[in-house]
């Protein structure tokens, strides 16, 4: 079974989206490093997040020692950001992101890394969900003002998922 490893903005995005419980009720596995559990999730809807289904994972002090050289290597990616790198070069991990410097250190290092419309696609697929609900799932994220998503590519999935 894959394990797919979160950045919070994905997680964030899905919240915008309505579609938190969906991705969970699809079968896929998220997990995220403790840290950023900590940093990040906790407070705001960690405990929800949990129940849900999520993950929380620790890395090994061999982890942890790697994740600290990158950061100190790439100062523009957070601690958070090289945890969730870390965890993504395990097997059988996959790595989630929505930041363009975390997915650009994750190629040159090997990591397979995909995108919150990659995961939309990835639950259409379970037949889980109707593409009716990722369509007004996706049209709230997109319509979002910090959103980050490619606009041909929302649009593509837009007129195939509305219509």
């Amino acid at each position: 079974m894959l394990l797919l490893v979160s950045d919070s903005s994905v997680l964030i995005d899905l919240e915008r989206g309505g579609l938190l419980e969906t991705v969970f009720q699809s079968g896929l596995s998220l997990v995220v490093p403790d840290l950023m559990y900590q940093n990040e999730l906790e407070k705001h809807n960690g405990g929800y997040l949990k129940e849900l289904g999520l993950t929380v994972v620790g890395l090994t002090p061999d982890e942890v020692s790697l994740a600290q050289d990158i950061e100190d290597q790439h100062r523009m990616l957070s601690s958070e950001d090289c945890f969730a790198l870390v965890c993504g070069l395990r097997p059988k991990h996959i790595l989630l992101v929505g930041d363009d410097r975390l997915r650009k250190e994750a190629a040159t290092r090997g990591v397979t890394c995909h995108g919150l419309l990659w995961l939309l696609d990835e639950i259409l697929a379970t037949e889980k969900i109707s593409r009716a609900s990722l369509c007004e799932g996706l049209t709230r994220i997109s319509r979002h003002a910090n959103t980050r998503l490619p606009k041909a590519e929302v649009e593509r999935r837009l007129q195939n998922w509305c219509s």
